[in-house]
C-alpha cells in the first residue's frame, strides 16, 4: 500500500482493493457476483466489491483452519507473532491519510475524524493487543485427591474464529476483534458490513505487508443473510464475534448449533445518562451533547435516554438543543463538518421513522426532528423532550442524532427507569457528590458506565452488555477469556 503525505483527500481516486483477500491472494467471487458501493454523503455508488457466497466462505475456512492447524502462525513464538501486530498497527498509522479518505467514503463520517481519530484508535489496539500475545497464560493447582500430581492449566487459542463487523465504526469495530484473536494465535475470517467493507480490505493488505502470513487473516465482504449465515452456520468455524443489532445476535445463536461454536455478541443498546442537581452543569451538557451526537448518533453506547432532575432539567435541554442547534452536518471532506450523514438509506428511513413516531406519541420536538433536504442521508441532530417511558423513542434503539429527554425528581426513581430496558450495555452519571457516584454507578444494570464523562473507551478497559446487549467483552485482558479456551493437565509424578 502507498504512503501518503497528510493533506487534504481526493474523494475521486480510485479504490485499490475491491476483491476478496482469500490465503494471501486477492480473488473474485465464485460466482463472480459483486455489489455496489454508496458514498452516504451523495447517495451515489463509487465502487463495487466482490461479493463472497458459500463457496467463498469454504475456501476462506479450508485457508483458515490450515493456516491454524499446519501453518506457520501456530508455531511462531509469541514475541514474533507480536511484533507482527505491532508492526500492522504501525503501517495502519504510516497509511493514515489513505486509509481515512476510504473510511470517510465508505462510512460518511468527517475526514477529520477518521484519519485523526479511527485510524489511531485501531492502531492503539493492535499495539495494545500485541504485548498481551507474550502473555497468555496458565496455573499451576495444587490437588488434594492423593498421590502425587503435578496439575497444570493451558490457555490455548479456539482455532479458527469469524469475526462480523458492523458499519457504524468498520475499522474501529474490526481491530476490536482482529487484534485481540490473533494474539491468542487464532486464525480470523474477517467480515465486514456490506455498507462499509473497503478499510477491512486494507487491513488485510497491511497485515500481509506486516509479516502475518497467509490465511491468518481472510477479508470476504458480503451481505449477513448470505456471507454472514453461512458463517455463523459453518462446521468449520469454532467462533463467532459479531455486533450488530440484538435481532441479529439472535439469528446467529440459532445458526451457531450445529458445532456448539463459542459465541461473543455485542449487541443493541439505549443507554441512560443521568443528570443530578449538583453536577457541573455547563460540562454535563456538552459531554451528554457528544455522547449522542457523536458520529451521528450512530454508536451503540449513546446516552440517547437522557434523565435530568427537575430542578436543572429546563437549562439542561434547552443546553443541549442549542448544541444540537450548532452542530454542523455535512459531507465528511467538507473540514467544517461536525458529524457526517447516516451510513445508508435504509438506516435513514429507519431513523425517519422513529422521528415521525416521536411526534405522533405526543414528545415535544425542542429541534430538529426532520430529515436534511439535501443529497445524501442527512438528519438533523434532535432533542425530544417532555417524554413518556412507554414511547417508542424511549423504548427502542434509534441509532441516530436523537436524545430523549425525560425529568426525575429522586434517585431510586431514576436508577429504576435507567434499568427499566431489555438492554444494559452502557450508561452516564454526572454529580460531584462521590458517594452517588459509586451507589448509582453500582446498581446500574450496564456493562459501562461513565462518570462525569461519556464514551471513553481504551484499548485496556473491557467493553460489552449485560441483558440483551450481549455475551462477553471486547478489549482489555477480559476479552482473552473469550478468544482461548482452557486445558488442564494431570501429570502423576509417582510412575
Amino acid at each position: 500500500m502507498t504512503t501518503t503525505a497528510n493533506h487534504t483527500p481526493d474523494p475521486t481516486k480510485a479504490i485499490d482493493r475491491t476483491r476478496l483477500l482469500i490465503h494471501g491472494e486477492w480473488v473474485d467471487a465464485a460466482d463472480g457476483a459483486e455489489f455496489d458501493v454508496y458514498n452516504p454523503s451523495t447517495g451515489q455508488v463509487f465502487t463495487r466489491v466482490s461479493e463472497a457466497g458459500p463457496e467463498d466462505v469454504n475456501r476462506a475456512v479450508e485457508s483458515s483452519r490450515k493456516a491454524f492447524e499446519e501453518g506457520p502462525w501456530r508455531n511462531m513464538t509469541p514475541l514474533d507473532r507480536s511484533a507482527a501486530l505491532w508492526r500492522l498497527g504501525d503501517l495502519l498509522l504510516e497509511n493514515a491519510d489513505e486509509i481515512g479518505r476510504v473510511e470517510t467514503l465508505d462510512q460518511g463520517q468527517p475526514f477529520s475524524i477518521a484519519r485523526h481519530g479511527s485510524v489511531p484508535s485501531a492502531a492503539r489496539m493492535f499495539h495494545y493487543m500485541s504485548g498481551w500475545a507474550t502473555k497468555i497464560e496458565g496455573n499451576t493447582i495444587p490437588i488434594s485427591a492423593g498421590g502425587d500430581f503435578h496439575v497444570y492449566t493451558r490457555r490455548e487459542p479456539i482455532g479458527v474464529v469469524g469475526c462480523i463487523v458492523p458499519w457504524n465504526f468498520p475499522l474501529v469495530i474490526a481491530a476490536w476483534k482482529v487484534a485481540p484473536a490473533l494474539a491468542a494465535g487464532n486464525t480470523v475470517i474477517l467480515k465486514p458490513a456490506e455498507q462499509t467493507p473497503l478499510t477491512a480490505l486494507m487491513l488485510g493488505e497491511l497485515a500481509l505487508e506486516a509479516g502475518i502470513p497467509p490465511g491468518v487473516l481472510n477479508v470476504i465482504p458480503g451481505f449477513g443473510g448470505r456471507t454472514g449465515q453461512t458463517m455463523t452456520e459453518h462446521m468449520g468455524i469454532d467462533k463467532i464475534s459479531f455486533t450488530g443489532s440484538t435481532t441479529t445476535g439472535r439469528r446467529i445463536v440459532d445458526a451457531s448449533k450445529g458445532n456448539l461454536k463459542r459465541l461473543s455478541l455485542e449487541l443493541g443498546g439505549k443507554s441512560a445518562n443521568i443528570i443530578f442537581p449538583d453536577a457541573d452543569i455547563e460540562a454535563a451538557i456538552g459531554g451528554s451533547a457528544n455522547g449522542i451526537f457523536f458520529n451521528a448518533g450512530q454508536a451503540c453506547a449513546a446516552g440517547s435516554r437522557l434523565y435530568v432532575h427537575e430542578n436543572v432539567y429546563d437549562e439542561v435541554v434547552a443546553g443541549i438543543a442549542e448544541v444540537a442547534k450548532n452542530i454542523k452536518v455535512g459531507d465528511g471532506f467538507d473540514p467544517t463538518s461536525e458529524i457526517g450523514p447516516l451510513a445508508s438509506a435504509q438506516h435513514l428511513d429507519r431513523v425517519t421513522g422513529y422521528l415521525q413516531s416521536g411526534v405522533s406519541e405526543g414528545a415535544r420536538t425542542v429541534t430538529g426532528g426532520t430529515q436534511i433536504d439535501t443529497q445524501g442521508y442527512y438528519v438533523a441532530p434532535t432533542v425530544f423532550a417532555d417524554a413518556r417511558e412507554d414511547q417508542k423513542i424511549v423504548q427502542e434503539e434509534i441509532f441516530g442524532p436523537v436524545v430523549v429527554a425525560l425529568k426525575f425528581t429522586d434517585t431510586e426513581e431514576v436508577v429504576r427507569a435507567a434499568n427499566r430496558s431489555a438492554y444494559g450495555l452502557a450508561g452516564g452519571i454526572w454529580t460531584k457528590n462521590i458517594s452517588t457516584a459509586h451507589k448509582v454507578a453500582a446498581q446500574f444494570q450496564a456493562g459501562s458506565v461513565w462518570v462525569n464523562c461519556y464514551q471513553v473507551f481504551d484499548p485496556a478497559m473491557p467493553f460489552g452488555g449485560y441483558k440483551e446487549s450481549g455475551w462477553g467483552r471486547e478489549m482489555g485482558h477480559e476479552v482473552f477469556n473469550d478468544y482461548t479456551q482452557v486445558k488442564t493437565v494431570c501429570v502423576n509424578l509417582d510412575t
